[in-house]
């Protein structure tokens, strides 16, 4: 379904745009029908730059993004508009993603008269309230309040009912429960569950291992915007390979050992606070990686 090859971004920073920020580099993995694949890394490991390239929020510095084998880059029209109703995506904050002046279902309103002009008002009420039923919302108690009388937890149900809305192929969840306490959280990862065994498609973009385990049956580390290992989520979490994903997975908090007890990332590996910035991951990041199959189903990247 999904296909990125070699995609990479240069962000113009500093005064006058005078120097030149690798956001991603040469990244290429893909999304398959009805599979779910997390993207982990830290803050800054270019996560959201793909997931906004994905969603034609920002344009493709080089390489190639493709759905069903075309680019992106070329639709135009009613190719982007249909690709809207395959595609769509769901972001961390969401209070963000709506007009406090308007009421939080106008943007159902907004879909309709864009996607559904020919829809009559009842047919298009009893979608809305199955989409909502969907994602575990009552129509009565949400239907018609403000942003601010909703929860976090209920203002991302309502956007990914609006992808349900429009039976979309493919979602782009980037950092969508992060904002939430723990047994929202839960309730949404279910709703994704519950949409992903009906076929949909999820790009699970987080930091957090714990989710992306639960989540996805494939998984793509990130370390300084390149792919540092790839694979069967199983495999990559049981034997992670590469020191970055090691020290990521040393990193997790234990439920069974208290913090002082615990030396997170030490040894060979380091603490993550002496990797972040040093000259030798600045070094590391300038080289050419290749992904090598280290078993079925399981990649690792290696300097050349």
């Amino acid at each position: 379904m999904l296909s990125l090859d070699g995609v990479s971004k240069v962000y113009n920073v500093g005064t006058f745009g005078g120097k030149q920020l690798r956001a991603v580099r040469d990244v290429s993995f893909d999304v398959r029908d009805g599979e779910a694949v997390s993207l982990i890394g830290e803050s800054g490991s270019g996560k959201t730059t793909i997931g906004k390239m994905i969603l034609r929020l920002l344009s493709v510095g080089s390489g190639t993004i493709s759905i069903d084998g075309v680019s992106i880059a070329t639709l135009r029209g009613s190719g982007l508009k249909e690709y809207y109703r395959k595609v769509q995506g769901v972001f961390q904050d969401p209070f963000s993603s709506f007009n406090p002046i308007f009421k939080a279902d106008r943007m159902f309103e907004v879909l309709r008269q864009e996607f559904y002009p020919e829809a009559s008002e009842k047919e298009w009420e009893e979608k809305v309230h199955e989409s909502l039923r969907c994602v575990g919302l009552n129509p009565e108690h949400v239907l018609h309040k403000f942003p601010h009388q909703l929860s976090g937890g209920q203002l991302q149900r309502f956007l990914i009912a609006r992808a349900c809305l429009l039976e979309i192929d493919l979602l782009v969840a980037d950092e969508i429960i992060s904002m939430l306490d723990a047994s929202t959280r839960i309730d949404v990862l279910n709703v994704l569950a519950d949409l992903k065994s009906g076929g949909l498609s999820l790009l699970f973009i987080t930091h957090d291992l714990s989710l992306a385990y639960y989540i996805s049956e494939r998984a793509v580390i990130l370390q300084r915007g390149r792919v540092v290992e790839m694979g069967l989520t199983e495999r990559v979490f049981r034997n992670p390979l590469h020191p970055y994903t090691r020290m990521l997975m040393a990193s997790v908090p234990r439920l069974d050992k208290r913090w002082e007890d615990t030396d997170y990332g030490a040894g060979e590996i380091g603490r993550p606070s002496e990797l972040a910035g040093s000259t030798a991951e600045e070094a590391l990041a300038d080289e050419r990686h290749t992904l090598t199959q280290a078993e079925p189903g399981h990649f690792v990247a290696t300097s050349g």
